[in-house]
């Protein structure tokens, strides 16, 4: 933002515009501007009317006071438009936004009286005269916005009036506002009907949005029950853990009767919660108390280190390993460890962190017995590998439940860096297959990742010509699925077998010519010592299978090589041209009945 002759001169010069209005127009340009650059989010044209119609502390709302969206535009002399499609109000450029930040002066304190306006409006006879059932916003257009945000801009100042309009809401019972704030904050973990009463205090309310001084107040009063639980079972400390406010779990921890360690529904403690969301100063204030069971597992049986792990929180994690009575092994349901978890989802910090505590174990694996290793090979993972195998007591080649290696793993998905750093090490075993046959280059090669067959190649104890357990090696399955440049690799290979057949006799280059895939079965041909007659268990020849199914490019080919018998029949007798004859291929009938003869041969 500049200060001289350009952007700011000119806020600076409409801004006195502004206020040079007098009386009613420069109080609702400055408002709007105020409302616009500090709401928690953009507001609709008519929710900004409303709100900029509110008396604070009024106990009615007079309809006379809303201002039109032509005169608050009009009154903002150029600095707030309104968005076309979805009638939103904004600044007119994101600069004059930088220059209302870099002026806080303009405003003083904003969210001090958006909070009372909020609350005023949420008191007042209109809206606690509002039926039961859902609301209709477009009568009542403020509504939702106070309702959701009142507390996040108390939270930020609170005056005196705003902490007595919210003593003052908080008495009055199912208020809509509370339907509302559930629906929007809860509404994957709950359904709210808005014809019943629900169970929401203001002790909830204040220790959800965080409010220090009204939880101060409220916990004072002896009917205060700090361990009530609300409508799907939390507890106002459950909800203070949750969000992070530090200083409102503290007070709520000063209380004797307090339950630190009391669950909700869903057997989530506070400590695991704040381990959940990252709350490092929440979880150590948590932690600072003798009652609070650290490995007191969750959902699934997921403790907080366990969630802490998952979701990277690497200062929380450290928190919890500094306690001697954390369990870094215990898993969950499924067998995942911290340490699994943090290495599937790629937190190397975390890892690092679980590694260097020597009670962890980096071979546990989960029902699925796929180790931390695996997981992250798996997924690509290359630094998360790299630290993994720093430790001299890792397991390189532990499969998982169906035979998958790590290295397996990471070839069948095409990860080349994960690849390179496992073929790269002496121990591994780079041939071990899967339950069904299927070895990291067999993998690679049927889902057509040529950067990681050409990796795995280069290692001279690679066998090329190891098959799955139906007989189909990694070239003959490249062929069937007519991948000309994975063939080419293969068969870079001298040790390529390109004859070699699956258990029903089907040669590479028979699958190829079955399929119809002419440039792989020219690019077998190529290759010295294949075979082109050679049949399948029935008899049949690569010519035999292209011609009986119309492959007219692929009859092409074979026909021009010497070799190729043309006549020659399967088990049956038939030959190439009677086949062809009998499904009707005219053009590969013509390639090969002979130019003197009109009537195919028969056996």
């Amino acid at each position: 933002m500049t200060d001289g002759l350009g952007l700011g001169d000119a806020y600076n010069a409409t801004l006195d515009r502004i206020k040079g209005q007098g009386g009613e127009k420069a109080r609702l340009g400055m408002a709007a501007l105020m409302w616009i650059s500090h709401s928690e989010r953009p507001m609709k044209s008519d929710e900004l009317c409303h709100a900029l119609g509110v008396r604070i502390g009024s106990a009615d709302l007079d309809i006379h006071n809303v201002p039109s969206i032509g005169t608050l535009l009009a009154c903002c002399q150029g600095l707030v438009t309104v968005d076309k499609g979805g009638s939103t109000v904004r600044l007119i450029h994101f600069t004059v936004q930088e220059y209302i930040r870099a002026h806080p002066e303009l405003f003083g304190s904003a969210h001090l009286t958006i909070a009372e306006t909020c609350l005023s409006y949420l008191n007042s006879q209109q809206v606690r005269a509002l039926p039961a059932g859902p609301p209709d916003f477009k009568n009542i257009p403020f509504l939702e916005y106070s309702s959701l945000y009142w507390g996040v801009h108390a939270k930020r100042e609170l005056s005196d009036c705003a902490k007595l309009l919210a003593l003052k809401l908080f008495d009055c019972t199912n208020h809509i506002s509370t339907k509302i704030l559930l629906q929007k904050h809860r509404e994957r973990r709950y359904r709210v009907d808005y014809y019943k009463s629900y169970i929401f205090s203001g002790l909830h309310c204040a220790s959800f949005f965080g409010i220090v001084e009204i939880v101060a107040g409220l916990v004072e009063m002896e009917s205060c029950d700090v361990n009530q639980e609300d409508c799907i079972g939390d507890t106002p400390l459950l909800l203070a853990a949750q969000y992070g406010h530090e200083g409102v779990v503290e007070i709520l921890l000063g209380r004797d009767d307090i339950s630190p360690d009391k669950p909700d529904r869903f057997g989530r403690t506070p400590l695991w919660l704040a381990a959940r969301n990252g709350h490092e100063e929440v979880v150590k204030i948590l932690l600072g108390r003798g009652d609070v069971d650290p490995n007191k597992s969750g959902i699934a049986g997921r403790t907080p280190l366990w969630c802490a792990a998952e979701d990277g929180h690497e200062g929380v994690v450290e928190i919890l390993l500094g306690r001697e009575d954390v369990d870094p092994n215990r898993s969950d349901i499924n067998g995942e460890t911290p340490l699994w978890r943090a290495a599937a989802n790629g937190h190397e910090g975390v890892v690092k962190i679980l590694l260097g505590h020597g009670d962890v174990d980096p071979n546990k694996s989960q029902i699925g017995h796929q180790t931390p290793l695996l997981r992250a090979a798996w997924h690509g993972h290359e630094g998360m590998v790299e630290i993994l195998l720093g430790r001299d007591d890792i397991d390189l080649n532990k499969p998982g439940i169906g035979g998958q290696t790590p290295l397996w793993s990471a070839a069948a998905n095409g990860h080349e860096g994960v690849v390179k750093i496992l073929i790269g090490r002496d121990d591994v075993d780079p041939n071990k297959s899967d339950i069904g046959g299927e070895t990291p280059l067999w993998r690679a090669a049927a889902f057509g990742h040529e950067g990681v067959v050409k990796i795995l190649l280069g290692r001279d104890c690679v066998d090329p010509n190891k098959p799955v357990i139906s007989g189909q090696t990694p070239l003959w399955r490249a062929a069937w699925k007519g991948r000309e440049e994975m063939v080419k690799i293969l068969l870079a290979r001298d040790d390529a077998d390109p004859n070699k057949p699956d258990i029903d006799g089907e040669t590479p280059l028979w699958r190829a010519a079955a399929f119809g895939h002419e440039r792989v079965v020219k690019v077998l041909l190529a290759r010295d010592g294949v075979d082109p007659n050679k049949s399948d268990i029935d008899g049949e020849t690569p010519l035999w299978r292209a011609a009986t199914f119309g492959h007219e490019g692929v009859v092409k080919v074979l026909l021009a090589r010497e070799d190729v018998d043309p006549d020659k029949p399967d088990e049956l007798g038939r030959t190439p041209l009677s086949c062809a004859y009998e499904w009707g291929h005219a053009g590969v009938i013509a390639l090969l009945q002979p130019p003197a003869s009109a009537t195919p041969s028969t056996a």
